[in-house]
């Protein structure tokens, strides 16, 4: 392992807004101008790289990864060194001014694995919730901590929740049931041959998208959801992310390919009628990772057959499932956490 080099891990913020104004829901938070969302992102410590829009969303791949933005929600994940909480006061501001107001905050990360190189609030937990509890509303009295353990020390998910009980699912652009949850890839030790893929030859000539996409086809991501809308970018000298948009639902890839702390993620919105074994088999396939963590939130309870369904998905693909936690969040649903690791490692 190498003493120091990019974090892979991403923290991710997830925040939900509402208004008595009916006619906000259209646009909302899109509404927002590029140099108002440049400045949400400077206080990150990011810029946007690349990006595209339906007629649902807008997704924006960054230098530090990902944002999607919503009539009502916008989600923001970002890696390496980056202050992701220090984008919550301007998001605050400039989702007032069009008239929406905070209803819910979800922080989500795994472990980190360069912990003392983060910088404030992103130096523990428990610094992050003290800054997390200090900065959100008041009327966001619903509050939650959680550190969910896995068979491994260094592996664990981390999970604050924060909502006002009431307007977060009434006022969510998809106002779904049960069926509907948002899954959290973490992939570590990636196999070298694969992850060679996503390193750049020097002077290719080509830009940060076209390399993107040449490695999009290279590597089969473009067959995980064949339906979606892909935006991909490739750094220099090697690195790679992926936003994908299907309907409202989207999906990520980021990776960080470097031998001694390689790192990939993937994540997505899906439906207990999707054929998730599909898209967990083609996302170990493109990365054969020796350790991988799947994250599961439900918007109420968890449904148990779905995350029984990933352990034996990837099995044939000798990932064996360690450890399964799970968790309740007051008003913001189930969270499953589990691990594996490959066959040929020992437990």
């Amino acid at each position: 392992m190498a003493v120091s080099g990019f974090e892979g891990f991403e923290k991710r913020l997830e925040l939900h807004f509402f208004s008595d104004d009916p006619s906000i829901f259209q646009l909302g938070l899109r509404m927002i101008d590029f140099e108002s969302i440049q400045q949400v992102l400077e206080a990150v410590q990011c810029t946007v790289v690349s990006a595209v829009g339906n007629s649902y969303f807008d997704a924006y791949v960054l230098s530090e990864s990902s944002l999607f933005v919503y009539p009502t929600k916008i989600i923001i994940k970002t890696c390496g060194t980056t202050q992701l909480l220090k984008s919550i006061h301007p998001m605050i501001h400039f989702a007032h001014l069009l008239g929406l107001t905070l209803c819910s905050c979800r922080y989500t990360r795994g472990s980190f694995i360069f912990p003392k190189a983060q910088p404030f609030p992103h130096t523990s937990f428990k610094d992050e919730v003290a800054y997390l509890e200090d900065t959100i509303p008041s009327n966001l009295c619903y509050r939650k901590g959680s550190i969910m353990p896995s068979k491994s020390s260094s592996h664990c998910w981390h999970v604050f929740t924060a909502n006002d009980g009431s307007h977060s699912r009434s006022h969510s652009h998809m106002p779904y049931d049960n069926d509907i949850f948002t899954m959290e890839i973490c992939m570590t030790e990636l196999d070298p041959i694969l992850a060679r893929k996503f390193f750049r030859r020097a002077d290719d000539g080509k830009t940060g998208d076209s390399a993107g996409k040449e490695m999009t086809e290279l590597t089969g991501i473009n067959e995980i959801n064949p339906q979606a809308l892909i935006c991909d970018f490739a750094f220099d000298p090697c690195g790679y992310s992926m936003n994908g948009m299907d309907g409202d639902w989207y999906s990520t890839i980021h990776v960080t390919p470097e031998e001694g702390f390689s790192y990939a993620s993937f994540e997505c919105v899906g439906s207990i009628n999707d054929d998730i074994v599909h898209v967990l088999r083609k996302v170990v396939q493109i990365f054969r990772p020796g350790t991988m963590s799947i994250s599961t939130t439900w918007n109420e309870v968890c449904n148990n057959e779905v995350w029984k369904q990933m352990a034996s998905a990837v099995e044939p693909l000798g990932l064996k499932c360690r450890s399964c936690a799970m968790d309740q969040f007051p008003a913001a649903g189930d969270v499953v956490f589990q691990t594996f690791t490959a066959r040929r490692k020992s437990a």
